[in-house]
């Protein structure tokens, strides 16, 4: 695994650590700390409290980030809850609590995220992977026949997380995955290389610039949908992350316009594009897609059922 350290610029003295515990959840015993007296379960229960105000996930926050601070397995909190634990550990545990209080993603602070069972390093030049993403890769996978040989190309890769992904899944699919930063390629390349999979062809260059005259049977993209507006409310929670990844333009829709207008040309008849989509842009994304010439048109929901992923198909010449 990879490790992101913490700034040091970032980080303060651990009795101003204890300073935020004790506003949010009482006094806690600094002697306690400086003696290597805190539990496991104490540092548990106490950091998921402070992380309640900023978290949906706090006490999986809490339990990942003190599992990396020791250096255990997370499932080894669970049996080893009264051990004690050294004030240094504490320190940097507490430093990293404070961090994600500010924002941070856990990915960056751990260095790394699961995604379709398959561990990423992660950077702040890249976007943290989600959940809701893997559902554009079994659209991807179901639109490719998985006995023939196919050209796929990934815009906007990041981490590389999805071209990874449909890799260990095809391994006869040729795959070329673009992206406008330098640094996100350098973790992208990094991630394939750390699976064997050099086979996958990265390409600096904005969108489908690095891919002129060629021509594939999928699209497949996550481009930046955030509106601005939505941005800026959430900017305590996505201010971490490569805001190029993430802004969408006023309603979202300037990168998915772009890509959709111009996909079509580097279809093969018959050729899919699959895109995924803010919630809320299932009817717009539908709309482009039309209006771009493509047929079989399908949006797909999310496990929480909100429109998330759009399909669409290039027609194929009439016999």
């Amino acid at each position: 695994m990879s490790y992101v350290p913490v700034n040091d610029r970032t980080r303060r003295p651990v009795v101003q650590v204890w300073k935020v515990f004790e506003a949010s959840t009482g006094p806690l015993m600094d002697a306690d700390l400086a003696d290597g007296k805190t539990s496991v379960a104490q540092l548990l229960r106490e950091s998921t409290q402070i992380l309640k105000s900023s978290s949906q996930s706090a006490r999986l926050d809490a339990e990942l980030l003190l599992a990396h601070a020791l250096g255990w397995d997370r499932s080894r909190l669970y049996g080893d809850g009264d051990s004690e634990v050294r004030g240094e550990v504490a320190e940097h545990f507490l430093s990293l609590i404070e961090e994600r209080r500010a924002g941070r993603p856990v990915a960056q602070m751990l260095g790394s995220r699961e995604f379709w069972s398959i561990k990423l390093s992660v950077t702040p030049d890249t976007l943290v992977p989600r959940p809701e993403t893997e559902l554009l890769v079994e659209c991807c996978l179901n639109l490719l026949d998985a006995d023939r040989p196919a050209r796929v190309l990934e815009l906007g890769t990041g981490t590389g997380a999805i071209a990874i992904a449909l890799a260990t899944e095809r391994p006869q699919l040729k795959i070329v995955a673009t992206d406008f930063s330098e640094p996100a390629l350098a973790v992208a390349r990094y991630n394939a290389a750390s699976y064997g999979l050099e086979r996958i062809d990265f390409r600096f260059g904005d969108w489908l610039s690095p891919v002129a005259d060629e021509q594939f049977d999928l699209i497949v993209s996550n481009p930046p949908y955030v509106p601005d507006q939505e941005w800026m409310l959430r900017k305590y929670e996505l201010g971490y992350e490569p805001s190029i990844a993430l802004r969408g333009g006023r309603d979202g829709l300037m990168a998915i316009t772009r890509i959709v207008e111009a996909a079509p040309e580097y279809l093969v008849p018959g050729g899919w594009l699959a895109i995924e989509h803010g919630f809320r842009q299932g009817p717009a994304a539908a709309r482009l897609f039309g209006e771009a010439g493509l047929e079989s048109i399908t949006t797909y929901r999310d496990l929480p059922g909100r429109p998330r992923v759009t399909e669409g198909r290039v027609p194929e010449p009439a016999d």
